[in-house]
């Protein structure tokens, strides 16, 4: 037996982990998707300094530091609306912070794996204090070429 499956969870039990992972997690292509399509039943908030944000955000997006959640999600997000949060990236845990905040005053939140990283490595196109900017794709993290990954 390998340390790969050495500990392995049964199917039930993995078929409730993912789907929890699924009901607290979203990833860039599928908030893109949903924001490009006009599809979106929900609103995304960036939750970094204001430095960061006038860097680039998500288009459309609102802007709520972490540590101003408490006293300004109440005034700016309706309750009714899911919320998508994000941060720097992968290595950040800002937007699990501002997901943990937001979640205790009573919204539905989910966080956006990747963050603003990975949202600019797809190739998304960012709004910044200069104007909209975009970069070309990262091969590491979306298909050349632009298409769907498949997933």
């Amino acid at each position: 037996m390998s340390t790969v499956t050495d500990t392995i969870a049964s199917p039930a039990d993995a078929a409730a982990h993912f789907a929890a992972r699924l009901a607290f997690h979203t990833d860039v292509a599928d908030v893109h998707t949903a924001l490009a399509s006009g599809a979106a039943d929900f609103v995304v908030v960036d939750s970094r300094s204001t430095e960061s944000w006038d860097q680039g955000h998500v288009p459309g997006a609102l802007h709520i530091p972490t540590r101003l959640i408490p006293e300004l999600a109440p005034e700016q997000l309706d309750p009714a609306v899911p919320v998508v949060v994000y941060c720097w990236g992968p290595g950040c845990d800002g937007a699990t912070r501002a997901a943990l905040a937001l979640a205790r005053l009573g919204f539905r939140v989910k966080e956006m794996l990747g963050g603003i990283e990975y949202w600019i490595r797809e190739g998304y196109e960012v709004e910044t204090w200069e104007g909209p900017r975009q970069s070309d794709p990262d091969p590491l993290t979306a298909p050349v070429g632009g298409g769907d990954c498949g997933c």
